[in-house]
């Protein structure tokens, strides 16, 4: 992108979205595994967060901090409320007094499945933000939008509803998956350069909305068939700072084979 301010190397964020898989014996069981398998070298200069099913996220939080596993809690989803007679719903309030610091908003499962508007997602969003939490927001389009060349208009689109009025000092220190609904869960990846040109127009749309500083210290992740084979590629991208995982991240093994992965790219982007 160019006019791109000078900003501090972007630290890679590996984000594992268990969706609904692991009750809480068992993802106390993967943490732990995760826990001891991990080094030091793998996380200085790589974060990491998992995302568990609600029922799953006292445990993991007691585990994390009880034997300091360097792995940030994260949520898969809240209500845009902070209370209220919503059955069934969970609210950012309740995610950040257990310690949560990611939630992912918009995943294209909640807009395709649950019916998340980008009006629901842009207020989820504020609503993460309220209680100190950071958004994992989640952009992508169908193979139908792929097909017929409305990639970039279905990203615009969604990074407008979702971004608009928000102040640089926000924006900045947010997270952007783009998640092609196309690759998820499908075993059909985007090359790293599809990822590449996503994730920077991704960038370029934050600097349309909120000028180059914040566009340059944006994290943008990949997510959709991400695995322990493609993820070095993805992560040589210059633009991709991070991986949206799903079901690669329930076998800790494997999840930690991804982290891996980003170390080196993160090695060269801080020199």
């Amino acid at each position: 992108m160019t006019g791109l301010s000078p900003a501090a190397p972007r630290r890679p964020l590996v984000s594992g979205n268990w969706k609904m898989h692991h009750d809480h014996i068992e993802a106390l069981h993967t943490v732990r595994d995760l826990g001891l398998r991990m080094k030091p070298e793998d996380v200085a200069q790589v974060d990491v967060s998992v995302h568990p099913p609600f029922t799953d996220l006292r445990t993991v939080q007691t585990l994390v901090e009880g034997e300091s596993i360097p792995v940030a809690l994260g949520a898969q989803h809240c209500n845009d409320h902070d209370r209220g007679a919503f059955t069934g719903e969970v609210s950012p309030q309740m995610l950040a007094r257990l310690g949560v610091r990611y939630v992912i908003v918009g995943h294209s499962e909640r807009r395709q499945l649950f019916g998340m508007t980008d009006e629901l997602v842009a207020s989820t969003l504020r609503a993460v933000l309220g209680q100190q939490m950071t958004p994992i927001l989640c952009v992508g389009e169908t193979e139908e939008e792929r097909a017929a060349g409305q990639t970039e208009p279905r990203l615009s689109a969604q990074l407008e509803a979702a971004l608009r009025g928000l102040d640089a000092t926000r924006l900045a220190g947010m997270v952007v998956a783009y998640e092609p609904i196309w690759a998820i869960g499908t075993g059909n990846s985007a090359t790293a350069v599809d990822a590449e040109d996503a994730c920077l127009f991704v960038r370029e749309k934050a600097g349309e909305l909120a000028g180059a500083d914040a566009a340059a210290s944006i994290r943008v992740q990949y997510g959709g068939s991400v695995n322990p084979e493609n993820a070095a590629d993805l992560m040589a991208e210059p633009d991709v700072d991070g991986l949206l995982v799903g079901g690669a991240s329930l076998d800790a093994a494997g999840f930690l084979e991804i982290v891996r992965a980003s170390r080196p790219t993160a090695a060269r982007r801080r020199g």
